[in-house]
C-alpha cells in the first residue's frame, strides 16, 4: 500500500495539492452560487464542497506515496459530492490526478482497480447527472438516452485519458529502470572480464618468473661449492628475471588502479628473450619455425602465442625431465603452435591445472583451440590460432 518516496517528492506532492485546493475550491463555490443552476450557496453546500474537496487533493497529495489509499479517497470524495447533490465541479480535475497516479505508480492491482474505476466511474458520472441533476430532464426521453450516451462518452474519454496517461508513463519508468539494469550488467561483465584478464596476465608472469627464479637458486646451490661463479650466473639471472617480473606486475597494477588503456604487451620479438630465459634456466628449447609469419601477424595473435608458449615452457621447467621441442607453422590462415617435453615418471603433470585453462583461454579468446594432454612420457601441448579477427 505504501511506496518508498523521498521526503522532498512527497513534500512536492502535498504543497502541490494544498495549493491546486486552495485555487480551485473557491472555484466550485462560486460555480454553485445563487442563479447557479437553483443551488444557493448555504453553510451545508460550502462545508461539502470543502470536505470533498480535503478527500480529493488529499488523495492528490498520497498519490505517488500511496496510489490504492489515493484511489479510494477519491471515490469517498466524489460520493460526498454525489449525496450532496452537486453536479460536477472544477475541484473534480484531482480525480484526473488520482486515476493518473494509479495508473503510473500503482500496483499491478491498483494499476486495474483505477481502469475499473475510470470505467465504473464514467457510467456512474453519466447516470448520476441525467437522473439526480436533470440534466435534459424537458427533453423527450429519446433525447435524454442520447444526452446520457454522450456524457457516458465525454466521461469515459476524459477519466481514460487520464489513465492513459499515467499507464504511458508507467511504460517510460520501467523502460528507464530496465535500461539501467542492462547498463549496469553490462559495466559488471566488463569489469569481471578486466579482472578475468588481469588475473591471467598475472599467472603468466608470475608463475613463469617463478619457475625460472627456483629453477635458477637450486642450480646455484648445487653449484656453488664446485663452480662458484656459476653460483654468481645464477644469482644474476635471479635479479634479471625478478626486475622483469616486478616491472610487469607494477603495469598490471596500473591499469587495474587506473582502468588505462593496455600497456605495451609482448610480441614475437620477445620470444627470443623468453627462450634465453628457459635456456637459463636448464631446459634447452629446440625450435623450429616452419613456415615462418606472413607479414606482420595481429597483434593479439603475436600476444596468444607469446603467452601459450611461455606457460607451456613454464610446465617444461616444473614438470620436464630434459629438452623441449617447439614448433611453430605460420600458415595463410592460421598459426599452430606445439610444446613438446618429456615428463619424468615421478612426475604427475595433469590437464586441468590454471596454466592449461589460462592457455584454453588465450586461445579461445583470439577464436583458437588448444588441446594439452600426456601422451606416454610426453605432455603436448597443440593450439592453433586463425589469423585475423577473433571469431
Amino acid at each position: 500500500m505504501i511506496r518508498p518516496l523521498s521526503r522532498t517528492a512527497l513534500v512536492l506532492d502535498i504543497v502541490g495539492a494544498a495549493l491546486l485546493f486552495v485555487i480551485l475550491t473557491p472555484f466550485s463555490v462560486a460555480f454553485y452560487g445563487p442563479g447557479a443552476s437553483g443551488v444557493g450557496v448555504d453553510g451545508a453546500a460550502v462545508a461539502a464542497v470543502v470536505v470533498a474537496g480535503l478527500l480529493m487533493f488529499g488523495g492528490v497529495a498520497i498519490g505517488r506515496l500511496a496510489p490504492g489509499l489515493a484511489l479510494a479517497a477519491a471515490w469517498a470524495g466524489a460520493i460526498v459530492q454525489m449525496l450532496s447533490g452537486f453536479g460536477p465541479l472544477p475541484i473534480d480535475v484531482a480525480i484526473l490526478l488520482v486515476l493518473y497516479a494509479t495508473a503510473a505508480w500503482g500496483s499491478r492491482v491498483v494499476l486495474w482497480w483505477g481502469f475499473g474505476s475510470a470505467l465504473l466511474g464514467a457510467f456512474v458520472s453519466a447516470v448520476y447527472m441525467v437522473v439526480v441533476t436533470g440534466v435534459a430532464s424537458s427533453a423527450s426521453g429519446w433525447d435524454q438516452l442520447t444526452t446520457g450516451t454522450l456524457l457516458l462518452v465525454v466521461s469515459v474519454l476524459a477519466l481514460g485519458f487520464a489513465w492513459v496517461c499515467g499507464l504511458l508513463w508507467r511504460v517510460v519508468l520501467r523502460a528507464r529502470s530496465t535500461r539501467s539494469a542492462q547498463l549496469q550488467a553490462e559495466s559488471l561483465a566488463a569489469e569481471e572480464q578486466e579482472r578475468v584478464r588481469i588475473a591471467r596476465d598475472m599467472h603468466d608472469i608470475v608463475a613463469h618468473s617463478l619457475a625460472v627464479v627456483i629453477a635458477q637458486a637450486d642450480g646455484a646451490r648445487y653449484a656453488a661449492a664446485a663452480k662458484p661463479e656459476m653460483a654468481t650466473e645464477a644469482l644474476g639471472t635471479i635479479a634479471q628475471t625478478a626486475r622483469g617480473a616486478l616491472s610487469d606486475v607494477r603495469l598490471l597494477l596500473t591499469q587495474l588502479r587506473h582502468r588505462q588503456g593496455d600497456g605495451p604487451q609482448p610480441t614475437l620479438a620477445d620470444l627470443e628473450a623468453l627462450f634465453a630465459q628457459v635456456r637459463q634456466a636448464g631446459i634447452e628449447p629446440r625450435i623450429t619455425v616452419d613456415p615462418t609469419p606472413p607479414g606482420e601477424p595481429p597483434g593479439a595473435i603475436q600476444l596468444a602465442v607469446y603467452r601459450i608458449l611461455q606457460e607451456a615452457l613454464t610446465n617444461a621447467i616444473r614438470h620436464g625431465d630434459g629438452a623441449v621441442d617447439v614448433h611453430l607453422a605460420w600458415l595463410p590462415d592460421r598459426v599452430d603452435i606445439q610444446v613438446r617435453n618429456t615428463v619424468g615418471r615421478e612426475q604427475t603433470q595433469g590437464s586441468g591445472g590454471h596454466g592449461v585453462i589460462g592457455m584454453r583461454e588465450r586461445a579461445q579468446l583470439v577464436g583458437g583451440s588448444l588441446q594439452a594432454e600426456r601422451q606416454g612420457v610426453q605432455f603436448v601441448v597443440h593450439a592453433s590460432l586463425p589469423i585475423g579477427e577473433p571469431a
